[in-house]
């Protein structure tokens, strides 16, 4: 009986028709919560592309944001000197540029914290330093050291009129150095056999994993030293007879701010607050250095940077001013 009862409400038109009726309401709610969530996520994509265009729109703004006025002009040296680095050539040399264009700077200042880098890099400051003080010979620069400023740091300091220091700075490191690694001994001990084809006697040249040859030693020591002799003849160039003559200066020996006034490598203890008020007389500091845009900003927090650096570290046989 309850059987026949069942099977007659299934054949009811009404019961199908109620049953078609929520079906299709389900569907259109269901297509409903679809274009919510559809719009909702075109709407936070579509702002956020506008915010991308708007921050990347913001360091022209900046830019034109240096005031009116006499002020000091300030380059900050920050970290390793090296071309794909925020101390690069590239962006140092186009802050200075900027700087002694704007006849409203009455002096630069170089803040430097830097253990030093590409003798490349730094070399190519120091020329644009000594271009520009020649193009305005009216403008001075000043270093200030902060923590640190050795190698490559020093080679870029050295084009200033004048160096400051803190009391505990620490200066010098005039020096080059090339490292790498040597892996024969623990591939016979691994018994691995290295296979290395070249075309030209010395295109195997400084292989970790060959033996060290006299005549490869020999020319690298030669590099070396014409690098180093460089170094020395632009210190020699920049402080004159400030510095005093003693060969541990050359050495890569390292001193605090206190000793190298001493030296000859720092003319005096000062802050940059200090030089601008006091010795270029003009307190407002303006920083000229280039900031990283923001796209390059949010690479680097998704590590794109710190995979490019894991990779260099993996890179021998560097020459740098360290």
């Amino acid at each position: 009986m309850t059987d026949q009862v069942n099977n007659t409400g299934k054949d009811d038109p009404k019961w199908q028709q109620d049953v078609l009726t929520k079906l299709l309401f389900s569907s259109l709610e269901e297509q409903k919560r679809t274009r919510l969530y559809s719009n909702i996520f075109k709407g936070i994509f579509a702002g956020y592309l506008i915010i991308l265009l708007l921050i990347m729109l913001l360091p022209s703004a900046t830019k034109d944001a240096i005031p009116k006025g006499d002020h000091t002009a300030l380059i900050e040296i920050n970290g390793v000197i090296a071309a794909n680095a925020e101390a690069s050539a590239d962006n140092i040399v186009t802050g200075l540029r900027e700087a002694f264009e704007n006849e409203d700077a009455k002096g630069v200042i170089l803040r430097i914290n830097s253990p030093g880098g590409s003798p490349v890099q730094s070399g190519y400051i120091n020329d644009e330093i000594q271009r520009l003080k020649k193009l305005h010979p009216d403008k001075k620069v000043y270093a200030v050291i902060t923590d640190l400023c050795a190698s490559g740091g020093y080679y870029i300091a050295a084009a200033a009129d004048e160096i400051y220091a803190d009391k505990a700075s620490v200066v010098g490191s005039i020096g080059v150095v090339m490292n790498g690694f040597g892996f024969v001994d623990a591939m016979e001990k691994l018994g691995v056999e290295r296979r290395l084809y070249t075309a030209g006697e010395n295109k195997g040249f400084l292989d970790p994993f060959s033996p060290q040859k006299q005549g490869e030693i020999d020319h690298v020591e030669t590099l070396l030293l014409q690098i180093h002799q460089q170094f020395i003849d632009v210190v020699k160039t920049g402080r004159g007879d400030k510095i005093k003559d003693d060969k541990k200066l050359f050495s890569g020996l390292i001193w605090t701010g206190e000793e190298a006034i001493k030296l000859g490598l720092v003319d005096a203890i000062g802050s940059s607050s200090h030089v601008a008020r006091e010795i270029i007389k003009a307190e407002e500091i303006v920083d000229y250095t280039p900031k990283p845009s923001y796209l390059e900003q949010l690479a680097d927090r998704l590590g794109v940077a710190a995979a490019s650096t894991l990779a260099e570290s993996f890179q021998s046989n560097n020459i740098l001013m360290r």
